[in-house]
């Protein structure tokens, strides 16, 4: 072979090679911000079915504190969004979520409550049922971020 031409082909080989790293390079950063940004929109979607639920139990908890009878529209509601949870959501968070629920049931069949046993319950933190069901979705939600 020619000692001409070696530089040459030299040559065409770190251009290939150059090329197919910068190929390669901008691959990998769409792919990652490509995941960054569906892991971004999943765990907003989390967030806002973890704000409904919490925003109905708590109207329903509130409710059943004050009357014997229960709005089944609400409860409707509040079991559609724990259905909701089911597709995207831990087994630990549906059990918290579905320990809210039975919770609210039961205090429907608990007397009424007036309004100086109210503020007991809010002096005692007792009122705050959906508690460790928010603690399990920050938990859940942490590990969407350490992915």
């Amino acid at each position: 072979m020619d000692t001409a031409y070696v530089p040459a082909f030299a040559a065409l080989a770190g251009s290939a090679i150059g090329g197919l790293t910068s190929f390669a390079s901008a691959w990998l950063t769409q792919q990652h911000q490509d995941r960054a940004k569906r892991l971004s929109g999943e765990k907003a979607s989390r967030q806002n079915l973890y704000k409904q639920f919490i925003d109905e139990a708590l109207k329903l908890y509130a409710d059943a504190l004050v009357h014997d009878q229960a709005e089944v529209s609400a409860l409707v509601s509040v079991y559609a969004l724990i259905s909701r949870m089911r597709v995207v959501s831990s087994s630990a968070v549906i059990e918290k979520a579905e320990a809210v629920v039975h919770l609210i049931i039961d205090t429907y069949f608990a007397p009424n409550r007036d309004f100086s046993e109210l503020r007991q319950l809010l002096n005692s933190h007792a009122f705050n049922p959906s508690r460790s069901f928010s603690e399990e979705c920050r938990a859940e939600l942490q590990t969407l971020n350490d992915r």
